[in-house]
């Protein structure tokens, strides 16, 4: 791996705020952090991770690969959601998996099998 991408900062002051995340997650969240945690698709998988200045769902700091569940609000933030994408898959070589929170709720097997490709395929790459 690129050195430049081996250490990923983040603001101290953001480690708080993703506690009370952590502590008040949504429906979708929840059942995928079930599917997620310990390991068991391979990899360790963190929720509410401080990255930078901003904080990611799900992270997991082997493949660098960052997935985040999106709620209504993020219809009305797109513009953002995207500039903070981007700049973290530049500077960090971060790849990104975004999911509907519908999609987690109602199609749970499909986004694990999508996880699941994408992490097979950074393992390979």
């Amino acid at each position: 791996m690129d050195k430049k991408f081996l250490y990923i900062p983040y603001n101290p002051e953001l480690r708080e705020y993703a506690r009370i995340l952590r502590n008040n997650s949504t429906k979708a969240e929840i059942i995928l952090w079930k599917s997620l945690k310990q390991k068991q698709l391979g990899v360790r998988f963190n929720r509410q991770v401080p990255l930078d200045h901003f904080i990611v769902d799900f992270f997991c700091f082997s493949l660098r690969l960052c997935i985040e569940v999106d709620g209504k609000i993020h219809k009305y933030q797109f513009k953002y959601d995207g500039d903070r994408q981007s700049l973290l898959e530049i500077k960090y070589g971060i790849t990104f998996l975004r999911f509907s929170n519908e999609n987690v709720i109602y199609h749970k097997w499909e986004v694990i099998r999508a996880i699941e490709s994408k992490i097979n395929e950074l393992i390979n790459s």
